[in-house]
């Protein structure tokens, strides 16, 4: 039986803390190289950037994650070590730190890490899971140890039978532990089509005839009264939003079946890349990301936000990032403007902006 933990990749609150927008250029660097699986080019970043700033978390956190991917534990376990002790409010390194004594077998260790990630962080969903997995793991081995006394012990026999045969359904399901969840192909939140609602049109009333010519002394007749043209009907704004919250769907959705046509399609003429990139440089790197990027991907959205101005919106939320061995989680802002009746995306930010 194996335990499935993966790393919790929490850039965002540590970004949180330290509210350091300058620093997120060389992160997503070191991010990058994780996720394409050159784990040891992103260490080599990681300490030529501490070199600078030993003590800068979020490169600290990253480093800890691609030491782990290369199977160096005992330096991983110290990273995360250290960052519990100078940033206990985080719950991040603790789960991480009980991802690595669950591998070598140390599951009380494991188990008193995630405790202390969920007493920082009591609505941490991944901690509580982990901790399940964990406690299932021990309930196993005292199981075992009671028929090795005892072989005949009929309670203890399906008592085991069951905790394995839940194990294996979660090893058969693929239901690895995450930043949340594990993402499904399809976002959530159930999707209508909806389009722009049109307002209705009315044709105006005939014009009313023109009054005769009145005599000079003869008193002004009052004006012939006609019929304004009826107003448009207002966009509703649920509907607004609900037409965003399609678009951010579509967009993820794209990206999970690595469409890039799809997935660029949602971004608009005027988007701004990140870290002054060029557009055709940014395009590049999106494609080769998006579609060139080996196995399976899978984005999902949790907790999406959306505030509406006019023709200009922002839609912020959890992101679930999982392809091949790199699972991630980041809060995103998505900045969108409605252009012929599509929102695309002008702006696409770390955190929630």
């Amino acid at each position: 039986m194996k335990i499935h933990f993966f790393y919790a990749l929490g850039a965002s609150l540590i970004l949180a803390v330290l509210q350091v927008p300058s620093a997120l250029a060389s992160v997503a660097d070191i991010q990058s190289l994780i996720e394409r699986g050159q784990y040891d080019a992103a260490v080599k970043m990681a300490d030529a950037d501490l070199s600078a700033s030993p003590t800068d978390p979020q490169t600290r956190f990253l480093k800890g994650i691609a030491l782990a991917e290369m199977n160096r534990a005992e330096e991983a376990i110290s990273v995360f070590q250290q960052l519990t002790k100078d940033y206990p409010e985080l719950p991040e390194p603790y789960n991480n730190l009980a991802v690595l004594y669950a591998q070598q077998r140390e599951f009380n260790k494991a188990r008193g890490a995630l405790e202390m990630a969920i007493r920082t962080h009591p609505s941490y969903a991944t901690a509580h899971e982990n901790l399940g997995d964990v406690y299932a793991r021990l309930a196993s081995q005292a199981y075992s140890n009671a028929l090795q006394l005892d072989s005949a012990n009929i309670a203890a026999q399906s008592k085991l039978a069951l905790i394995r045969e839940l194990m294996t359904v979660s090893t058969r399901s693929g239901t690895a532990t995450t930043v949340a969840s594990a993402p499904a192909p399809e976002p959530v939140t159930p999707r209508a089509p909806v389009s722009e609602p049109v307002a209705p049109t009315t044709p105006l009333p005939p014009p009313q005839p023109a009054a005769p010519p009145a005599p000079p002394a003869a008193v002004t007749p009052p004006p012939v009264a006609t019929t304004p043209p009826p107003s448009p009907t207002a966009t509703p704004a649920s509907d607004s939003a609900q037409s965003v919250r399609s678009a951010v769907e579509a967009w993820a959705r794209a990206w999970s079946n690595k469409d890039v046509a799809a997935y660029l399609s949602h971004y608009a003429a005027d988007f701004d890349p990140p870290g002054n990139m060029a557009r055709n440089a940014w395009k590049a790197q999106r494609e080769q990301r998006v579609g060139g990027k080996p196995g399976a991907i899978e984005v999902s959205l949790e907790d999406l936000d959306i505030t509406i101005s006019g023709t200009t919106a922002a839609a912020r939320f959890r992101q679930h990032y999982r392809s091949g061995g790199f699972n991630g989680s980041t809060d995103k802002t998505l900045r969108l403007s409605l252009d012929q009746g599509r929102w695309l995306i002008t702006q696409e930010l770390i955190g929630r902006q």
